[in-house]
């Protein structure tokens, strides 16, 4: 596995590159009609089901869900929700993180993250990254605690859990919730626990396009506290502990019926997609070994990584994009503004160099076409595209 950091630079001179580049196949980034076309009629069953049954909102199709993910994952409760958002921003509350609190978090995420922080009042503080496995570094958390630290949420990026243990004993060590972000790490597992099971609740998207996705929004909560389980039904349902009985201020954060049900279909296939995400990651790798220019991802030695995104790291990223698109090939990149640097962000205070090893990764990162049904043709044409790209004209 190449783990070197890229060291010579693509440059398009004259359009050179450009012009090199022609189709010879189409490997799209994402191809979700491939993966549910051979479960087809077991959608149309689920669905048809629900729609004969009337149980569009909540009711009997997401507990079901509910009881299948939460025995997924080895946790006592499974809640679901409208989305991964929802999940995050309803863990917080549940918890009591309000304004004033601060939550640690990293600066490489999508946004939801630390909008969820802010959406309940509180003060997202972040910190850098470890440059191998892109998650949080728990060195890093000494620096900015505070008396108003309330809670620490790891991201469990691209199907990678967290370095866990050294985390919770920081948070154990000063009274902190742990939450974990296992949007993109469905079916990770840390030292052969299940990625969102270690902290006080794990927050899960089902994102269409993730490893466990439904056919358009939902989220969910595993946790084993039976008293932080029931108080995030209550705030997703308006804050209902039943009907028209409010105890809490909630919001409408339900998960709806046909999701639910799609997403029961689909959990039957999960480990088997996810051990083809990682044959597909090892042929990536290997093809990728002799060029030097392109950092492969690293599993760590903690980890079983599910790689929602394959992403690789190379200098001047923006022209191999452009020349593998040009090839027919789909990438995408993930993601190109820390959050701390985007305009919205602004008056956290941050600048420039703030988190030096996640603002590098995001000027880096490019994620290549990754999912279960990906071909080994594709990945080998992948493989050519890219070797063209750095070699050694196309390079100065």
């Amino acid at each position: 596995m190449n783990n070197a950091p890229a060291g010579q630079q693509l440059v398009a001179q004259n359009g050179e590159i450009e012009r090199s580049a022609k189709p010879q196949m189409k490997v799209p980034f994402l191809d979700l009609k491939a993966h549910h076309a051979p479960i087809i009629d077991e959608f149309d069953g689920a669905i048809h089901e629900v729609i004969e049954s009337g149980a569009f909102a909540g009711g009997p199709f997401v507990e079901r869900f509910e009881q299948e993910f939460a025995a997924y994952c080895g946790s006592k409760y499974a809640i679901g929700v409208g989305n991964g958002t929802d999940a995050l921003w309803l863990t917080l509350l549940a918890l009591g993180v309000g304004e004033g609190d601060e939550v640690i978090t990293v600066p490489n995420t999508f946004v939801a993250t630390a909008e969820a922080i802010i959406y309940c009042k509180a003060q997202p503080v972040f910190v850098d990254v470890d440059e191998k496995t892109f998650t949080l570094d728990p060195a890093e958390l000494e620096k900015c605690l505070t008396a108003r630290t309330k809670a620490i949420i790891p991201v469990h990026l691209f199907g990678q859990p967290a370095d866990m243990d050294p985390i919770l004993q920081f948070a154990r060590a000063y009274g902190l919730f742990v939450i974990e972000d296992a949007a993109q790490a469905h079916g990770a597992l840390y030292n052969g626990r299940n990625a969102g099971t270690m902290g006080d609740a794990g927050c899960f998207s089902f994102y269409p396009g993730k490893n466990l996705g439904a056919f358009g929004e939902a989220g969910a909560v595993v946790t084993n506290d039976t008293d932080l389980a029931e108080k995030i039904r209550v705030l997703r349902d308006h804050g209902q502990s039943r009907k028209y009985h409010h105890t809490l201020i909630g919001w409408n954060c339900r998960m709806d019926g046909i999701q639910a049900a799609v997403l029961s279909v689909k959990l039957r296939y999960l480990e088997q997609a996810n051990l083809l995400r990682r044959q597909r990651a090892s042929l990536y790798n290997e093809a990728f070994a002799g060029i030097d220019d392109i950092a492969t991802p690293v599993e760590a030695d903690y980890a079983r990584h599910v790689y929602h995104i394959y992403a690789v790291r190379v200098q001047e990223r923006d022209e191999l994009r452009r020349f593998l698109e040009a090839k027919g090939i789909g990438c995408g990149v993930h993601y190109p503004i820390p959050i701390h640097l985007q305009e919205a962000w602004r008056n956290l205070g941050y600048s420039d160099g703030a988190f030096p090893i996640a603002e590098n990764l995001a000027k880096e990162f490019l994620s290549l076409p990754m999912f279960p049904e990906l071909t080994q043709e594709q990945i080998e044409y992948v493989a050519r595209c890219v070797s063209e790209a750095v070699r050694l004209e196309a390079l100065v």
